[in-house]
C-alpha cells in the first residue's frame, strides 16, 4: 500500500552543534586554503587558472576535514602532515569531480559552471588528470611511502569504481550488491582513506586507527546514498549541483532500485526502457512514485544503517578526541537526509 511522506521537518539543533566543530576547523581550513593556493605554481603557466578555477569550486571539504577530525588532538594551527593529507585528498576528490561531471553532462557543481562547462570536455578530461597526478606528487613528500601507497591504491579504487559504474550505465542487470560494491569503490574510499591517514599521522594507536577507517567506509557509503537520493528529492539551489543525473544518464541507485522493486509490471518495464536509453526519461513522474511508494523512507532507512555501523566501529574509542567530533558528522548526515524529506 502506498505510504504517506511524512510532515517531520530535522531539527536544527544537531547541525547547529557541528558548526561548532567547522568554526573550530577553521584555522586548519584556513591552512589548506594556503597550502592548496600554494600549488597553483607547481602547474604549467597555461593550466594555472583552470586549476585555480577547481580549487574555487571545491565545496564543502568534507575529507579534508575528516582527516584533520580523525587526527583531531586539540583546538589551534594544524599539525602540517595533515595539512598535507587534507591536500592530497582533496586534490584527488576535485579530479573525480572533474571526471564525473563529464560523464553526467552536469552544467553546475557548486553553484557555478562544472568544469567540463567551462573548459570544454577535453581539457576537462586532462585537467582532472593532472589534479590526480599532482595530489599523487604531494604524497611523495611524507618521510615514509606509507601515506604515498595509501593514496595510490585509493585512487585506483576510486577510478575502478567509476569504471564499473560507467560500464553499468544503461543496463538494468545490475544488483544491489553491484551498486554498494561501486559506491564502497568510488565514495566510501576516500572517506575512508581520509580517516585512515588522520588518524595515522596523529599517532593514534593502531586499534583506534583501524576503527576511524571502519568509520570512514561506513559514513561514506551513508554520504553516497544520500546523494543519489538527492539526486531525487534535492533542489538545485540548495544543493548548488544539477540534479537529475542518475536517471538522465541510466545510473541505477537506491531510490530507482527500491521504485523498480514496487511498480507494477508495466511501468517497471517502462523505467527499465528509461534507464535503457530506449525512452526519454521522466524524473517528475518518477519522482511522484517515489512519494507514493515510500521510497524515500526505504532509502532513508538504508543510510542509517550505514550511520549505525559508523558509529559502533568508535563505540569502543569514546574518550579518543576525535570521537566526539566524529560522530557528530553522522548527526548532520541523518539532518540532511531529513531534510530532503517531502512535505505531504
Amino acid at each position: 500500500m502506498p505510504r504517506t511522506p511524512s510532515t517531520a521537518t530535522p531539527s536544527p539543533v544537531k547541525a547547529h552543534a557541528f558548526a561548532g566543530v567547522f568554526r573550530e576547523l577553521e584555522p586548519h581550513m584556513a591552512s589548506l586554503d594556503g597550502f592548496l593556493r600554494d600549488q597553483l605554481s607547481s602547474f604549467e603557466p597555461e593550466i594555472r587558472a583552470m586549476v585555480d578555477y577547481c580549487i574555487d569550486t571545491s565545496g564543502k571539504r568534507i575529507r579534508p576535514a575528516l582527516v584533520f577530525l580523525s587526527g583531531w588532538r586539540e583546538p589551534g594551527t594544524p599539525a602540517a602532515e595533515l595539512v598535507r593529507a587534507a591536500a592530497v585528498v582533496e586534490m584527488v576528490h576535485l579530479a573525480t569531480l572533474v571526471h564525473d561531471d563529464i560523464m553526467d553532462s552536469a552544467d553546475v557543481r557548486r553553484s557555478r559552471s562544472t568544469a567540463t562547462r567551462e573548459f570544454g570536455p577535453t581539457a576537462a578530461v586532462l585537467l582532472g588528470d593532472a589534479l590526480f597526478a599532482h595530489a599523487l606528487h604531494l604524497a611523495t613528500g611524507f618521510p615514509t611511502t606509507e601515506v604515498c601507497a595509501a593514496v595510490s591504491e585509493s585512487t585506483r579504487r576510486v577510478c575502478a569504481g567509476e569504471i564499473v559504474q560507467t560500464l553499468r550505465r544503461r543496463s538494468t542487470d545490475v544488483t544491489p550488491a553491484d551498486y554498494h560494491r561501486i559506491i564502497d569503490l568510488k565514495t566510501a574510499e576516500l572517506f575512508r582513506v581520509s580517516c585512515f591517514l588522520g588518524s595515522r599521522l596523529a599517532g593514534y594507536p593502531a586499534g583506534f586507527v583501524a576503527a576511524a577507517d571502519r568509520f570512514g567506509r561506513h559514513l561514506g557509503i551513508a554520504y553516497q546514498i544520500y546523494d543519489d537520493l538527492a539526486d531525487f528529492f534535492g533542489r538545485e539551489d540548495k544543493i548548488g549541483k544539477t540534479l537529475g543525473t542518475d536517471l538522465a544518464s541510466g545510473k541505477l541507485t537506491l531510490p530507482l532500485f527500491a521504485l523498480l522493486d514496487r511498480l507494477p509490471a508495466a511501468e517497471k518495464a517502462t523505467l527499465s526502457e528509461e534507464i535503457g536509453g530506449t525512452r526519454a526519461a521522466e524524473p517528475k513522474l518518477r519522482l511522484r512514485q517515489m512519494m507514493e511508494f515510500g521510497v524515500f523512507d526505504t532509502v532513508e532507512i538504508a543510510v542509517r544503517e550505514e550511520v549505525s555501523g559508523a558509529r559502533a566501529a568508535l563505540a569502543e574509542w569514546p574518550n579518543e578526541a576525535p570521537t566526539r567530533h566524529l560522530l557528530l558528522l553522522c548527526e548532520v548526515l541523518l539532518s540532511q537526509v531529513a531534510s530532503l524529506r517531502p512535505v505531504a
